[in-house]
């Protein structure tokens, strides 16, 4: 398990958690220590990079360390209107859980596209992590977002073996990186780092493949309306997907 050691002013993993768990999302408290770890691996000054904020409970957890570490956190989500997306909803309440979180001069919202604003970025950044639109070509335009990164940087990828785009952007782009080693996984939050990959590390991706199957057929069991199956066969006591 990921070392839950204090920040300087002593803050704990688990304090962090209690903040980001009030606030709804698709985050599970194993890849928010995940989140944790890494954010505080980084030096003092840092910062992390994140694509897709929703309402903000990863963007507290990254947030909270970087506030201790006099760092900085882009959150970068264009908070599309829509029934699917939240819009303007979505933003007030990212931006209200943000301030009751009191990272609000740690976190600068970036309110476009990630595809959009990537060529012309000019601020440097430690850390990236991505949870933004899950089809693959905006996933695999998000990991060049890496370009900007230094050597031995971690990249966090959220639903990496969970949803199929991001799944298969994976495999396309990641697999036969030459500059992006696979570490480990909590639940479908992969971590990578910017470094060159042994014959093993590639292998350890397509290992998780069988995950990944387990993931769609408990999906679709869940669309079929037999969590009671998922349950039984799988041990999937949710109404919600694999995440």
């Amino acid at each position: 398990m990921p070392d839950s050691s204090l920040t300087p002013s002593g803050q704990t993993f688990e304090e962090v958690w209690t903040a980001a768990d009030q606030i709804p999302g698709w985050m599970t408290k194993a890849q928010a220590e995940m989140l944790d770890e890494h954010a505080r691996s980084l030096p003092d000054g840092s910062a992390v990079l994140e694509i897709g904020s929703h309402q903000g409970r990863s963007t507290v957890v990254l947030g909270r360390v970087m506030r201790e570490k006099k760092g900085r956190v882009y959150a970068v989500d264009p908070f599309i209107d829509g029934k699917l997306f939240g819009g303007r909803k979505t933003r007030d309440a990212f931006e209200a859980n943000i301030r009751n979180a009191g990272v609000e001069d740690t976190v600068e919202l970036v309110c476009d596209y990630s595809t959009k604003i990537r060529k012309s970025w000019d601020k440097p950044f430690q850390m990236l992590y991505i949870d933004g639109k899950h089809d693959y070509w905006t996933y695999t335009d998000d990991l060049k977002w890496r370009v900007h990164l230094p050597p031995g940087a971690p990249v966090l990828v959220h639903d990496c073996f969970a949803s199929f785009g991001v799944t298969l952007g994976t495999l396309a782009k990641v697999l036969p990186a030459k500059d992006l080693r696979y570490v480990r996984r909590a639940g479908s939050m992969a971590l990578f780092r910017v470094e060159k990959p042994s014959r093993a590390d590639r292998l350890r991706i397509l290992r998780e493949l069988p995950w990944f199957v387990r993931a769609q057929v408990i999906k679709g069991l869940l669309r079929l309306r037999l969590r009671g199956v998922a349950r039984v066969v799988f041990g999937h006591d949710s109404p919600y997907d694999v995440y």
